[in-house]
């Protein structure tokens, strides 16, 4: 497992829970998944992602996409 495979599986996974807290208590949830995907999109452009940072201090493998 590498750090591009565990953040795109985070980022997934945020967006599921963001969605489900929506549909179950409050619109307000959105702003979650709008957070995420602009990270996501930010990430694309610069290469910085606080997660990938931080997964690699805990000793993940590097990816092609957030390399070391």
């Amino acid at each position: 497992m590498n750090v591009d495979r565990l953040v795109m599986r985070f980022a997934g996974s945020m967006v599921i829970v963001s969605v489900l807290l929506t549909y179950y208590f409050s619109p307000w949830w959105l702003l979650l998944a709008l957070f995420v995907g602009l990270n996501l999109l930010q990430a694309s452009f610069t290469g910085f992602c606080p997660l990938a940072k931080i997964l690699r201090k805990a000793g993940v493998a590097p990816g092609t996409a957030f390399p070391s």
